[in-house]
């Protein structure tokens, strides 16, 4: 079996969490959101996190939402078109606090700095500037 990438990833959110969803991903981290206005219409049970043109992240309200355990590896990886001190930034000016940042830890693509943010429902995200 020969995979090209990564298509989505399906997170569970609480039902009344799409207004911190959106502030967080959409108004912080400045990811479009797609499929909101199906989701709302009761079209599908989702909406979309586009992180890149062929990846997002779904979003599923639901009242059988269980917070994530542990504070272990579970997360996120995202590799992200700028450097560190840039991502740094950002997330300071949108008030979302760094939680833990490593010089290099190793990723699919290999080691560069990271940063590591939670969302509004505990899901810890690195956000990794890209690769020499």
């Amino acid at each position: 079996m020969d995979v090209g990438s990564i298509d989505h990833v399906n997170l569970r959110i609480p039902d009344d969490g799409v207004d911190d969803a959106l502030d967080f991903y959409r108004d912080a981290l400045g990811f479009g959101v797609e499929g909101l206005e199906r989701y709302r219409a009761g079209d599908q049970p989702f909406f979309d996190v586009r992180l890149a043109p062929a990846h997002v992240i779904h979003l599923w309200p639901t009242d059988e939402f269980e917070p994530p355990s542990g504070r272990g590896f579970n997360h996120v990886a995202l590799v992200v078109e700028s450097d560190i001190g840039a991502v740094k930034e950002r997330l300071s000016a949108a008030d979302v606090p760094v939680e833990s940042e490593l010089d290099s830890p190793l990723g699919a693509t290999g080691r560069a700095s990271a940063v590591y943010v939670r969302d509004p429902f505990d899901y810890r995200i690195e956000l990794k500037e890209p690769t020499d």
